[in-house]
C-alpha cells in the first residue's frame, strides 16, 4: 500500500493545493469521509465544511462551500465552489457565504412555493453555512 496520495484542491478563483497526503477528511454531502491511498474510486458532492488533509508536511485545513470530490487510484481531486485556507478565513468571508445561502433560500421559497424539495435543500445549505461559521469561530 502506498504511504501517500496526490491531493489537488481547486476553486474557480485559484488552485489552492497540490501535494502528497496520507489522508483527507472530506465533508461529503452524505457525511464526512476519510480518503487514504488506494481508496476505492468514488465521486461525491461536498457540503459546506472543513476539508482537512494530513501529510508528511503536516496538516492543512480548508473551508469549502460545496463542490465535488473525486477519489481515484492515484489520489484525490477536489473541485470546490468556493475554497479558502482556514487560516485566511475572516468573519466577512463567513458572513458573505451565509448571506448568499440566505438569498438562495429566499429565492427558492418564492419560486417553489408548493415544491418542498428545492426549498428544503436551500434551507439545509443555509443551516450548514451558519453551523460552519459557529464551528470555526472567526
Amino acid at each position: 500500500m502506498a504511504e501517500t496520495m496526490q491531493f489537488d484542491l481547486v476553486s474557480p478563483e485559484r488552485s489552492l493545493a497540490s501535494l502528497q497526503v496520507r489522508e483527507a477528511l472530506i465533508p461529503g454531502a452524505n457525511g464526512d469521509m476519510v480518503a487514504m491511498p488506494d481508496h476505492a474510486p468514488l465521486i461525491t458532492t461536498l457540503r459546506p465544511g472543513i476539508l482537512r488533509v494530513d501529510g508528511p508536511g503536516g496538516t492543512a485545513e480548508y473551508l469549502v462551500s460545496g463542490g465535488f470530490a473525486e477519489i481515484n487510484g492515484e489520489g484525490l481531486s477536489v473541485l470546490a465552489e468556493k475554497a479558502l485556507p482556514l487560516s485566511e478565513v475572516t468573519r466577512e468571508h463567513v458572513d458573505e457565504l451565509i448571506a448568499s445561502a440566505r438569498e438562495a433560500h429566499e429565492k427558492a421559497r418564492e419560486e417553489f412555493k408548493n415544491e418542498p424539495g428545492p426549498v428544503d435543500d436551500a434551507a439545509k445549505l443555509l443551516a450548514d453555512m451558519v453551523a460552519l461559521g459557529d464551528h470555526i469561530r472567526v
